[in-house]
């Protein structure tokens, strides 16, 4: 236990056999629950799970007969439990698996921590204090905070990183949480009741769109500073068709969060600002084609008309964006933690 909470830990695995086993060596004493969840890996993950899992447990029943294991509770027999999906699903999905396994087993706080080694143990209390404490439902890393915390982390991973930022702060509403594709988080079950984990999106997007869903569902979220790690691991994302899914995912996660908490059928200012913006910007993209065509047609008349609706209606446009992103600010402030 942690604060007087039971302590979950999901460890989602994917061939990620010779860093699993050292991950589930590595986690503190006070946590009471381990799930680790092998999305069917084609490497040796699975066999290396089970049988760290069977000398862990065995070592921790030995600890338990001694009286010398006072972190968990005796209705935790078997700290880690093995999980494996007859298919591969996706990190989501196996982190989801985790979470509703820590549900039934009544765990007041659940934390993930990757297969691959990169999420340092030694800064878990710092995402638990923030739940065992009240202050928040939903606490996340942020490797981005610090000039030293971001200089471990390979330029292109900052890049691109820091673009998924500033959109996942659109399209989550949480516009101070920063390092949105940092999976080193930890969950109240409060929340994890609030959240309908069957629809949580599958893969590697999943921490943007659980960012989104936890807005939606007015859940206060805290932004912790923690150092990257990086070791002889190697990334399966394909950026190829990782940054056009992800964008793809985080449209439709702005508009069925806006759906959710502004109705546009009540005219809430928010969702009126933003859909009267998208549609002037829509209406100037017409505006300029016409423009375009009428140069080409050598009408002069209609096509300085037409630049000049364009401009006025991106200016407009423009201006019921920041509107909208400026009412949410201020709407969703109290619903962001910073440690």
């Amino acid at each position: 236990m942690y604060g007087g909470r039971t302590i979950g830990v999901v460890v989602p695995a994917y061939d990620e056999a010779g860093f699993v086993g050292e991950v589930l060596e590595t986690i503190p004493d006070y946590v009471d629950r381990v799930y680790a969840v092998d999305d069917r890996s084609r490497d040796r993950t699975w066999l290396e799970i089970t049988d760290r899992a069977t000398r862990l447990n065995r070592d921790a029943a030995a600890d338990r007969g001694r009286g010398t294991l006072v972190a968990n509770d005796a209705a935790f027999g078997r700290r880690i439990v093995p999980i494996r999906h007859e298919r591969n699903r996706g990190v989501g999905a196996a982190i989801a698996t985790g979470y509703r396994r820590a549900v039934a087993d009544g765990i007041d706080v659940t934390a993930v921590m990757a297969g691959d080694g990169q999420m340092d143990p030694a800064y878990l209390p710092a995402l638990l204090d923030p739940i065992v404490d009240g202050e928040a439902d939903y606490a996340k890393g942020n490797r981005l905070t610090d000039g030293v915390y971001r200089a471990e982390m390979p330029r292109f991973r900052l890049v691109g990183n820091a673009i998924l930022t500033l959109l996942t702060r659109v399209a989550s509403g949480y516009w101070r949480i920063g390092d949105p594709q940092n999976g080193y988080a930890a969950i109240s079950r409060r929340a994890l009741d609030a959240l309908d984990l069957d629809a949580v999106y599958d893969r590697y997007g999943y921490p943007n769109d659980l960012l989104a869903r936890c807005n939606a569902a007015g859940l206060r979220v805290a932004d912790v500073p923690i150092p990257a790690r990086y070791g002889d691991e190697e990334s399966s994302i394909a950026y190829a068709t990782y940054v056009p899914t992800v964008s793809a995912l985080l449209v439709r996660t702005f508009v069925r969060r806006l759906a959710r908490r502004y109705p546009f059928r009540k005219r809430h200012p928010v969702s009126l600002s933003y859909a009267l913006g998208a549609f002037a910007l829509g209406g100037s993209a017409l505006e300029g084609v016409r423009w375009v065509l009428g140069r080409r047609s050598r009408a002069s008349g209609r096509g300085s008309v037409a630049l000049g609706r364009a401009a006025f209606l991106a200016i407009a446009g423009t201006a019921l964006l920041a509107l909208a992103a400026r009412l949410e600010k201020r709407l969703n402030a109290p619903l962001e933690v910073l440690r």
